[in-house]
């Protein structure tokens, strides 16, 4: 068998374990969890922070704050996950979700962008 064929039969061999790697490379990003949008919502109560995924605002040309107010006014209510700051396994500080808390729609309620240096969880 020349050195040509010898190749073209490994290469043939090797083609199904490429395809299978690339599936399950595509299946990774496919599940890869979306990208969570940290707001501050202040009251004259308190203060906390919550988390809404950024698929969850839609899409639009408003910053995300205003679209999650428009959700607010329409809907009335919001179920949220409030997050905190925690110690991963690794032992690195990440913000976390804690629990899923609801907000209602008031007239007093302000919500803002929430800036973190630390890494978000979904």
């Amino acid at each position: 068998m020349s050195s040509f064929n010898r190749r073209f039969v490994f290469c043939l061999a090797l083609l199904p374990a490429a395809f299978a790697a690339r599936h399950v490379r595509a299946q990774a990003q496919a599940q890869a969890p979306a990208p969570v949008l940290l707001f501050k919502v202040v009251s004259p109560r308190d203060d906390i922070v919550v988390g809404i995924e950024a698929a969850q605002l839609g899409a639009g040309a408003a910053p995300p704050v205003q679209r999650l107010a428009a959700m607010l006014a329409e809907k009335g209510q919001l179920t949220l996950w409030q997050y905190a700051s925690h110690k991963d396994a690794s032992g690195a500080l990440v913000q976390a979700p804690l629990k899923q808390i609801v907000i209602f729609k008031n007239e007093l309620l302000r919500i803002e962008p929430y800036a973190t240096p630390l890494a978000i969880r979904p």
